[in-house]
């Protein structure tokens, strides 16, 4: 059954659904079109899973001279529990566009028309879904915004006297995706478990070091997607959040490799190699979600974070999440000198 028959049996058997997408069944097609991979931990993985968290936490305060916290627990999951963790988060996202504005019918969705655009939208939804799902590795979350429950994930507790509430930010680790990627890359699989854990680590050190940066973020998405409801394109707020995603790669990068206690070196050029290859149908999703973009947001920001650090110090570059204006404009990102001149870090 392909992905949009899945989608489609699944609102059929719903019925009286009139938005845009059908979000449950949108999880329920990615689910099928994707396995679920094995997750079954023992203690001694659990702990380590644990310790590598708790581990970049001191390793990257200490680095970057940033005071942050992580979760109390993270959630290890397989790819099901990565869709139903998400699926909330996309509905937010999509929610300010109101298709109906966008066609100027707010009938389209009720006949057979909009019947058949709505699976479109959902079978679309759900393969990209799929798709992230099994290339996914981990995600912060700062925010979770999905209210599904994964009651058989491993919740690995980090909890020390630096946590926090563990319903303000959420750290996740796709399992059966780090195993399946060591395993390609041909890295040892608990070195690159814990780059990776820095990695994300590195994120809640930049949400924590910067309280208005999740707010920052989301007025301007918001306000990008509500000018597309009105019929325009915000090019300003896009452009916004580009630079503050390329920011946040970048200083991550920049962060995590510093900060990582083992060689690192093939684990970056391999994975870097992994992000630009696959087969044609993978090279078109990635084209189509953004993931090029994302790509270069890793590249450019490492790059501009890379040279503050060699000319300042890599903790004059944390003074990036001081301030919004703080953060580099579009041709600071390009010309790094500029942006030490105006902010003198």
């Amino acid at each position: 059954m392909s992905l949009y028959q899945s989608a489609r049996a699944v609102a059929n058997a719903r019925g009286g659904e009139t938005e845009w997408i059908d979000w449950r069944a949108t999880a329920e097609a990615a689910k099928q079109a994707r396995n679920k991979g094995i997750l079954t931990l023992d203690a001694s993985e659990r702990r380590a899973y644990a310790n590598d968290v708790r581990d970049a936490r001191s390793q990257l305060q200490t680095v970057g001279g940033l005071e942050f916290d992580i979760p109390q627990t993270i959630e290890v999951q397989n790819r099901h529990h990565w869709i139903d963790a998400n699926i909330n988060t996309f509905e937010r996202m999509l929610d300010p566009v109101d298709i109906a504005t966008l066609i100027d019918d707010n009938d389209a969705l009720n006949g057979p028309s909009g019947y058949a655009t709505r699976m479109v939208n959902t079978g679309s939804m759900a393969a990209a879904l799929a798709f992230l799902s099994g290339n996914v590795l981990g995600q912060y979350d700062p925010q979770l915004l999905s209210n599904a429950a994964n009651h058989d994930t491993h919740s690995v507790e980090t909890s020390d006297s630096q946590t926090t509430d563990k319903n303000a930010h959420e750290l996740y680790f796709v399992h059966p995706n780090i195993v399946a990627v060591a395993a390609e890359l041909d890295v040892e699989y608990p070195r690159f478990r814990r780059w990776i854990a820095f990695h994300e680590v590195a994120h809640a050190a930049e949400f924590g070091a910067a309280p208005w940066l999740q707010t920052h973020l989301e007025d301007r998405i918001e306000s990008g997607l509500e000018a597309l409801t009105g019929g325009r394109l915000d090019r300003s707020a896009f452009s916004d959040v580009d630079v503050v995603m390329t920011a946040v790669e970048g200083y991550a990068e920049l962060l995590m490799d510093r900060a990582f206690d083992e060689a690192y070196a093939d684990l970056r050029a391999k994975l870097d190699a992994r992000r630009g290859g696959g087969g044609p149908i993978a090279r078109l999703f990635r084209r189509l979600l953004g993931l090029g973009m994302k790509e270069r947001q890793y590249e450019r920001g490492a790059q501009f974070f890379e040279t503050i650090a060699d000319r300042r110090g890599v903790k004059a570059a944390a003074t990036v999440w001081d301030d919004p204006r703080h953060l580099p404009d579009e041709s600071e990102l390009d010309n790094p000198q500029q942006w030490i001149r105006r902010v003198n870090p």
